[in-house]
């Protein structure tokens, strides 16, 4: 058998953890090969040391049969070898065009950067994938399913011929993720190699042709996808049966905790990103948010917290008008938030994991007399990174930085559905996670519901907002085109009202 690239016994080792633990993965040329796994299972650090950001403890790596060694990125680019990371490695203030030439800027005789041809070659290489691309964009005026383009066409535009993909669906909406199945099944029939680093079994069985699982650093197996099931691969996973089967007692609805009355914000384009919206969420109910990313859910959220100012409009938690209250106060006054983007809004990565786990009460119940109680906080975090499963080399004393984005995630979870907030704002809470964790997040949020407590749930996953929600509000260029009870829609139904129907029209052709 013909192998594009073989990773033969490899082992990585940081400061308290083994990160991979004599591996072997093997890949077929022009297959998809995906690499399964829980959040901290290896999956990452392993593409990291082919990609050449690491460098293996020991082990071997064979590129068409021949050993080499990459000890750095751009020997693996020289090896045809191009990652997309989970985090955009892009810059916001430069085009389309710069970023895809940087660090690869071939000049004329004159010393000069033939832009012509290079856009030229842009424009046949985004035609020829269907990528729609203009070049002069800037990168901070496109959207993230285009940012992740960009970078697929850089890894093209370098000549790669084994492109890896790191959580690729992570930050896309459901269109952009049906969209980039479609991209990776073209760039396999042009001769590509894939491998796609995911956690998510619905995108192993619908586009991988062979699965690679890794459990805590180990190698368990290497199956053919279309033979095995989800359930058999979820399992291979985790180590254990998985239970999705949520507890969800009858609503019992308790009184208004959040109300919004004619909120208009804009957005940081100066566009009106929210138009004259009202809303009630009560306690006991969990208030699903769905809609198309980009129609006003991001502006909603940060006004109802306090990251964004609302032009008009009034905000009232737990009967206190908050609209013009300063962060902290609002948490004060009831609020959690679970934000859309961890590392902006949710953690201080520089920080150790305890630090950002007890961020919103380092000046309430763990100081006395201004001086910090570092015992309690040690043991307060210790319960819950027990509690979450939040795996990092260091346990609380990690830098919080050098966690996997899935246990970066899990620890702003903790954090917020510990201090059981009479609002609790989730906004895509369980991006990133493996089903381990989706399992466990969801039934914690579900909880909180059934304490009492408003839970407001935004999410670009529908299947998520249809298992969890009480009701669904759904958004459509800043407004809402329909408020539906959960257990009365459904998929078609809320995909004609993210698209803009209203829905006293769909009732109507009904």
């Amino acid at each position: 058998m013909e192998y594009a690239i073989e990773m033969l016994n490899i082992t990585k080792d940081f400061p308290g953890i083994r990160a991979n633990d004599n591996v072997t993965l093997q890949v077929e040329k022009g297959k998809i090969h995906a690499l399964l796994g829980e959040n901290g299972a290896g999956k990452s650090t392993l593409m990291s040391i082919l990609f050449g950001l690491y460098q293996p403890t020991s082990g071997t790596i064979k590129i068409n049969g021949k050993e080499v060694l990459i000890d750095n990125p751009n020997i693996a680019n020289s090896l045809g070898i191009g990652m997309v990371h989970q985090h955009f490695k892009l810059v916001e203030c430069f085009s389309v065009t710069e970023n895809i030439i940087l660090g690869r800027e071939d000049v004329t005789k004159l010393k000069t950067i033939d832009l012509k041809t290079v856009k030229k070659k842009i424009n046949e290489l985004s035609k020829k994938f269907g990528f729609a691309i203009d070049p002069d964009s800037k990168i901070q005026d496109i959207t993230v399913g285009m940012q992740q383009r960009v970078e697929i066409i850089k890894m093209l535009y370098r000549d790669a011929e084994l492109l890896i993909f790191d959580e690729p669906t992570a930050v896309l909406t459901p269109q952009e993720i049906k969209e980039l199945m479609d991209i990776m099944r073209g760039l396999v029939k042009e001769g590509k190699t894939i491998i796609l680093i995911t956690h998510k079994l619905k995108e192993v069985k619908e586009v991988a042709d062979v699965c690679t699982i890794l459990r805590r650093g180990k190698l368990v197996d290497t199956v053919n996808v279309a033979k095995t099931t989800e359930k058999e691969m979820a399992e291979l996973m985790v180590g254990r049966e998985i239970d999705f089967n949520i507890d969800k007692p009858e609503l019992k609805l308790g009184e208004k905790i959040l109300t919004i009355n004619n909120l208009n914000v804009k957005s940081n384009r100066g566009t009106n990103a929210v138009n004259d919206l009202s809303l009630n969420v009560f306690a006991g109910e969990i208030l699903g948010i769905a809609g198309i990313d980009g129609n006003g859910q991001s502006e909603l959220i940060y006004a109802i917290t306090g990251l964004m100012k609302s032009e008009s409009g009034q905000i009232i938690l737990n009967g206190k008008d908050i609209t013009n209250f300063e962060i902290k106060s609002r948490y004060e006054y009831g609020l959690g938030h679970v934000p859309e983007d961890r590392h902006k809004h949710g953690l201080i990565l520089d920080f150790k994991l305890k630090e950002n786990l007890i961020i919103h009460e380092y000046d309430g119940k763990f100081s006395k007399k201004g001086i910090l109680d570092l015992k309690l906080i040690d043991k307060y975090a210790d319960n819950l990174i027990s509690e979450f499963d939040v795996r990092s080399g260091q346990g609380r004393e990690t830098i919080t930085r050098s966690m996997s984005g899935g246990n970066q995630q899990k620890a702003i979870i903790a954090r917020e559905i510990d201090r059981s907030p009479d609002l609790l704002i989730v906004v895509q809470p369980t991006r990133g996670l493996d089903v381990g964790a989706i399992e466990y997040i969801h039934k914690r949020i579900i909880s909180e519901r059934n304490k009492g407590k408003a839970v407001l749930l935004v999410s670009f996953e529908l299947d998520e907002i249809l298992d969890l929600s009480d009701r669904i509000a759904v958004m459509y260029n800043g407004e809402f085109t329909g408020v539906v009870d959960a257990k009365l829609t459904n998929e078609k139904e809320l995909g004609l009202l993210m698209a803009g129907a209203k829905l006293e029209e769909i009732s109507g052709n009904e």
